[in-house]
């Protein structure tokens, strides 16, 4: 009996966290490149609304899906351009974004808010989910989850096994030398930037197709900005930042598992615990708290300890 239920809670993270996996990697991608997007936080909840407005109207899953993907590669496009051929600060224009894509999401989600629609099919994988343990835990969830399965892998093999990917860390880190070597570097960051939030937007759209189903207002706030720490605390390497979006999912459902244990203890405390808990960990892996560390915990400095591209945030003109 616990056995199965420690299964079913694993299976529960697994799946709770494969739109902060899809939006930790999307922005990834875009960071590795050289762009910051700091707009996921407004991005994630209109491409979640725009996602379910679509899957309900055209009573299509793949339209939504592919709706949520274009309004956040729309919204990553919009960063790049202001950053690249506007010059203006990326920073700057992904708050600017993140305002507005939130007051757009309450605005034209009026009429979806709490109303029911379409959510993905459960769908277990035929003798995988048989497997006793793993089965459950991995094969026994929707297409998204799975999706999200190949997403990390498929990034992995991208920025360590292809000729792309080395060229995309190229770009992030010495873009100078790229273009130099003839890598068109602005090129290579407006796809980078827009595949990073088309990912973004797919995470939105598995917020409310999958997740979180359904509409309401405000319905992902906090979790881009979750997002783009999870991408800190991964050290900008996609398979670490997967897992920060496994630990946050766990530590929401202990959380939930902690609550009815302490009913004294006021909700908004285990509600806001998990943000907590990520800030802490980002401080800890903060390099001067790493260094103190002993030298026969070299190999845990190296695990936790990432850096960030040295292009990243930086605008380059050829001219």
């Amino acid at each position: 009996m616990a056995n199965s239920l420690l299964v079913e809670t694993i299976a529960s993270v697994i799946a709770s966290a494969a739109p902060l996996v899809f939006a930790g990697v999307g922005e990834t991608i875009t960071e590795k490149v050289g762009i910051t997007n700091l707009s996921l936080d407004g991005s994630i909840l209109l491409s979640a609304m725009a996602g379910f407005a679509a899957a309900m109207l055209s009573g299509s899953l793949l339209v939504g899906v592919i709706t949520a993907m274009l309004v956040g590669a729309l919204v990553a496009g919009i960063v790049a351009t202001g950053s690249i051929a506007l010059r203006q600060d990326q920073v700057a224009v992904g708050f600017v974004l993140t305002v507005l894509c939130t007051a757009l999401s309450s605005f034209l989600g009026k009429p979806y808010v709490r109303v029911p629609g379409p959510s993905m099919p459960h769908l277990p994988i035929p003798y995988l989910a048989d497997i006793p343990v793993i089965g459950p835990i991995f094969f026994n969830h929707d297409l998204l989850v799975y999706l999200s399965y190949v997403v990390i892998f498929g990034t992995v093999f991208l920025f360590n096994r292809t000729q792309l990917g080395l060229r995309l860390r190229a770009v992030g880190e010495r873009p100078e030398a790229a273009f130099a070597r003839g890598i068109n570097v602005n090129r290579y960051r407006y796809l980078f930037t827009c595949l990073g939030g088309a990912l973004v937007g797919l995470g939105g759209a598995t917020f409310s197709l999958s997740v979180k189903l359904g509409w309401s207002y405000q319905h992902t706030a906090g979790f881009g900005w979750i997002a783009l720490a999870i991408v800190i605390f991964g050290g900008w390497n996609p398979l670490r930042v997967a897992l920060g979006a496994y630990l946050f999912g766990a530590l929401n459902s202990l959380a939930s598992i902690l609550q009815p244990a302490f009913p004294t203890v006021p909700t908004q405390v285990f509600q806001t615990a998990p943000f907590a808990f990520m800030i802490l960990t980002l401080l800890i892996m903060n390099g001067d708290v790493l260094e103190r560390l002993p030298r026969g915990s070299r190999w845990l400095r190296k695990l936790l300890q990432g850096q960030a591209p040295a292009g990243l945030g930086k605008r380059f003109q050829s001219d």
